[in-house]
């Protein structure tokens, strides 16, 4: 998977880096959403909801034709997205 980081449309808060976004995507428990709300419906755009290598959670919107990735925002788990990731990963690990 590749990413396309130039020029992206928002500001990398610290302590997150392009890498750890980047991680969070190969995180093989990520949670990947389509929204169906009609504000995303003009062009397809995706959440993701992952762990980078060194346990930092990462909230991402992003596009992609399959081949390249745009992350149009990032940032680190509020409260609600770290309980909803580890509930999710707490069921894949059951099965």
């Amino acid at each position: 998977m590749e990413f396309d980081w130039n020029k992206p449309p928002f500001e990398l808060a610290e302590p997150l880096s392009e890498r750890e976004v980047e991680e969070s995507f190969e995180d093989p428990f990520a949670v990947k959403l389509l929204p169906d709300t009609a504000r995303f419906s003009v062009q397809a755009r995706f959440f993701n909801l992952g762990v980078s290598a060194g346990g930092t959670g990462v909230f991402s919107v992003y596009r992609t034709n399959g081949k390249m990735v745009r992350v149009i925002y990032a940032r680190t788990f509020e409260l609600e997205e770290q309980f909803f990731y580890q509930r999710k990963l707490n069921q894949n690990l059951a099965q």
